[in-house]
């Protein structure tokens, strides 16, 4: 890479996209000549990308096409289905998957909008809910999901799915919460003062919850001290209201490290734990959302039309067992 003289950000060419360097520390994560390669288009907006690794294939949502596809080296990409949601529409503004993930035994977790729920998908095809309401009031409609190493699932419970979003007369819950849902089916929520909940992921050893805040006028990540008690302490650990490229706060992964890589605006934001910001990988298309793929060093990026990936130096923990 070329250094400016004064150690300013440099920006340079990765293919299907560029790489804005802000801080050396990037080079150890994102390797110099890294290039971004475009895999697949022609959707509407892409979303939640799992690598399932037994079968060294990736999944993701079409969010406004109501579809879930999938994509391997040798296959290329094919619905995998189509459609998801099936039933009545009125009053929905979204109807598809967007977050998806995988449980401990590799089974399809889904964020469900159209069916306000998060379901499991099993073998044979049919769809088990796992949770689609709090005390009694209906979700709004869950948006990402990210599953902890004793089986409970975090996830986001945005109002993206329904039309005039928290002015929708199908709302029931006057909150958009962070939630845990233990093994056992015990739903708690950790947090229901964030205006628009979206992105979620935990830090290697779980003791700190990232949650992306994907308002328009609020555009910044929060981090949360988590144990089991619940979540606290909740921070801004980074701000990016100030910023004028498309996109908001979204879809973050983590590494083994700890580096977040959290979709925003103009790009995939790479952060140290520390809060620092150190460069951002730019796709042509800005991306929503992020997932490991391959053997955990390869970022896969859904991108508004399309679907992208680079390879990393560092590595990220794949879902699944």
């Amino acid at each position: 890479m070329e250094e400016s003289a004064d150690g300013a950000p440099v920006t340079e060419p990765a293919g299907a996209g560029s790489i804005l360097r802000v801080d050396s520390r990037l080079d150890a994560l994102v390797p110099t000549g890294a290039q971004i390669e475009k895999l697949a288009d022609g959707y509407v907006f892409t979303e939640g990308p799992v690598w399932i690794r037994s079968e060294s294939r990736l999944l993701f949502s079409d969010v406004r096409a109501n579809a879930i596809h999938e994509w391997s080296e040798e296959a290329g990409a094919s619905p995998f289905i189509d459609p998801v949601f099936e039933g009545d529409a009125e009053g929905l503004r979204s109807l598809s998957s967007n977050g998806l993930t995988l449980d401990a035994e590799g089974r399809v977790v889904i964020c469900e909008h159209g069916n306000r729920r998060i379901s499991r998908l099993e073998p044979d095809g049919t769809r088990t809910t796992l949770v689609d309401n709090f005390e009694g009031s209906r979700l709004n409609s869950p948006n990402d999901a990210a599953y902890g190493s004793d089986g409970s699932l975090y996830f986001t419970d945005p109002p993206y799915g329904l039309e005039g979003l928290e002015e929708s007369p199908l709302r029931e819950l006057d909150f958009n919460g962070v939630y845990r849902l233990h093994p056992d089916g015990e739903l708690e929520l950790l947090v229901r003062d964030q205006s628009r909940p979206n992105g979620i992921a935990l830090s290697p050893d779980e003791s700190v919850l990232y949650v992306a805040n994907s308002d328009e006028n609020q555009k910044v990540w929060f981090a949360y001290d988590l144990d089991e008690n619940g979540a606290s302490n909740g921070r801004i650990f980074y701000d990016v209201n100030d910023q004028t490229a498309e996109g908001g706060a979204d879809g973050l992964k983590v590494d083994r490290a700890g580096h977040l890589f959290a979709t925003g605006p103009g790009g995939v934001w790479v952060f140290a734990p520390d809060g620092s910001h150190l460069g951002t990988i730019m796709p042509d298309e800005v991306p929503a959302n992020v997932g490991w793929g391959d053997d955990g060093r390869t970022l896969y990026m859904t991108a508004r039309t399309g679907l992208y990936r680079i390879a990393l130096s560092t590595q990220g923990v794949l879902p699944g067992p």
